[in-house]
């Protein structure tokens, strides 16, 4: 009985196809770029960009995901990337979130 060799998993194909995640940009853009919308420039502005950001990231995800379970989608790497994406950024957020809260805890202990 002779052994098949046994084909790597190309699931997601070329690895050069996969797109970055996107974001608010460099930290040079954040700081040059004053906010246009009513939430105001520098710290809140940004906020409310990448609160944005998240939005429209798990908004494209859900559609994705839909599309994938409902059979309309032709690639189905497209969804898998679109929900890894999401869940990398929602990751991202719940961090920045929790370092944000030990800091200002942080803050209040050292006044105390």
């Amino acid at each position: 009985m002779s052994a098949l060799p046994i084909n790597p998993l190309s699931a997601l194909g070329d690895v050069a196809q996969i797109n970055p995640v996107g974001g608010l940009g460099s930290p040079a853009q954040i700081l040059a770029t004053p906010s246009t919308d009513q939430s105001g420039g520098g710290f809140g502005g940004a906020l409310s960009q990448a609160i944005d950001a998240l939005q429209q990231t798990q908004d494209t995800a859900s559609t994705a995901a839909t599309a994938l379970a409902t059979g309309q989608t032709s690639d189905p790497t497209t969804a898998v990337t679109d929900v890894e994406n999401a869940q990398l950024a929602m990751e991202l957020a719940s961090t920045i979130t929790q370092k944000a809260s030990s800091a200002l805890q942080t803050i209040f202990q050292t006044q105390a």
